[in-house]
């Protein structure tokens, strides 16, 4: 299904964290909710009021303050993962949606700060809590937050191998199946 013009220019004012605290699955939930008027244009931490000044001119509509139910705005921020607690369970990788964590099961994970988008979503899933958040600036070496539209690009890479994995299983599950009704008949 393809975004209505305005749900794709709204689209392009997110920041593309796909972060979900705006109570959407993401950027695009988002602005297509905006588009039709389900949803206020002041859900968006990560873009903060900048976002927000942006969305009401395109859509003419009032500058409204971030609605703190979603958080509040803040420095740019990297997940950081304390190496020293980390089991390599691995169930931090899935839900980063740009895949900025990379590791293997049973090893030591790190996040490459220069494309996390500070999102948040791999820390709930951490069973050992040694993922917390930095402020960006904080860090020794210092890079700068990734754009939008590389985000999207991740996101959407992301998202494809994420597909391709499940219709992936399904054809297994199916071929297995199949071949378990044969041997029963």
């Amino acid at each position: 299904m393809t975004m209505s013009a305005d749900a794709a220019a709204i689209h392009a004012l997110l920041p593309q964290t796909q972060c979900t605290r705006c109570g959407y699955q993401g950027c695009k939930p988002y602005a297509e909710a905006i588009a039709n008027a389900q949803a206020p244009i002041n859900r968006c931490p990560p873009g903060g009021t900048a976002t927000i000044e942006r969305l009401a001119r395109l859509l003419d509509r009032e500058v409204l303050p971030l609605d703190p139910e979603c958080g509040r705005e803040g420095p740019a921020v990297v997940a950081i993962i304390d190496e020293s607690r980390c089991i390599g369970c691995a169930r931090c990788l899935p839900p980063c949606p740009v895949d900025a964590i990379v590791g293997a099961q049973r090893q030591m994970h790190v996040v490459l700060t220069a494309l996390c988008t500070g999102c948040e979503l791999c820390i709930a899933p951490c069973p050992v809590d040694c993922i917390t958040l930095a402020p960006r600036g904080s860090l020794a070496s210092v890079s700068p937050e990734p754009l939008a539209s590389v985000n999207l690009q991740r996101f959407d890479a992301h998202e494809a191998r994420r597909h391709e994995r499940k219709r992936e299983r399904l054809r297994v599950l199916a071929e297995r199946k199949q071949r378990a009704t044969r041997a029963s008949a």
